[in-house]
């Protein structure tokens, strides 16, 4: 049996990140979602939030990448194709699954859509239990961010803002020489 990859997901809120986790894990019959705002919200006390970035903030989001990377070592190890996702420094991700010994199963992906598409996909999220506008400012911080940083050797960044799911399934498979559907 072929050993399954770990995607990483990085990119712009409201990308279509989590929606392209779900879709690439799909593919494969075992399939693990690794949710890092899910692993940083699990701390009961003194969560530090993104809209007010601090240090603790900063700390909270490695620790979580930290775990993510641990949990997708667990998972590959049994078989299990590991998709993690979240708004993250692509850069700490990389390194973090390198530290985890995942670096050969690595297919990194930065997802960053035109800054109109991601303001409209937030505007019509209904999966938030609060009202999103309240993001469209970090949206268009992370858009200017997203423009600079640097992508690791050996992941892509895809504009995704004129596709459907599918279609991005399919240049992410094809980027990392995998074949369109898995078993």
């Amino acid at each position: 049996m072929e050993s399954p990859p770990v995607y990483a997901v990085t990119g712009q809120v409201s990308a279509g990140k989590s929606t392209l986790a779900r879709a690439l894990l799909a593919r494969h019959a075992l399939g693990v979602h690794v949710d890092v705002d899910a692993l940083r919200e699990m701390v009961t006390s003194g969560l530090a939030g993104p809209l007010d970035w601090t240090p603790e903030t900063s700390r909270q989001f490695d620790l979580a990448l930290r775990a993510a990377a641990a949990i997708a070592a667990v998972y590959r190890g049994a078989a299990f194709a590991v998709a993690i996702e979240g708004s993250v420094d692509p850069l700490a991700a990389d390194r973090h699954l390198d530290e985890a010994g995942l670096r050969e199963a690595v297919v990194g992906v930065v997802l960053h859509p035109p800054l109109d598409v991601a303001l409209r996909r937030n505007a019509e999220r209904t999966t938030k239990g609060f009202d999103t506008a309240i993001l469209d400012e970090v949206i268009r911080r992370l858009d200017g961010d997203l423009r600079a940083e640097a992508v690791p050797a050996g992941w892509i960044r895809l504009d995704n803002g004129g596709e459907d799911v599918d279609a991005t399934v399919e240049r992410v498979r094809a980027s990392a020489g995998l074949p369109a559907r898995a078993t």
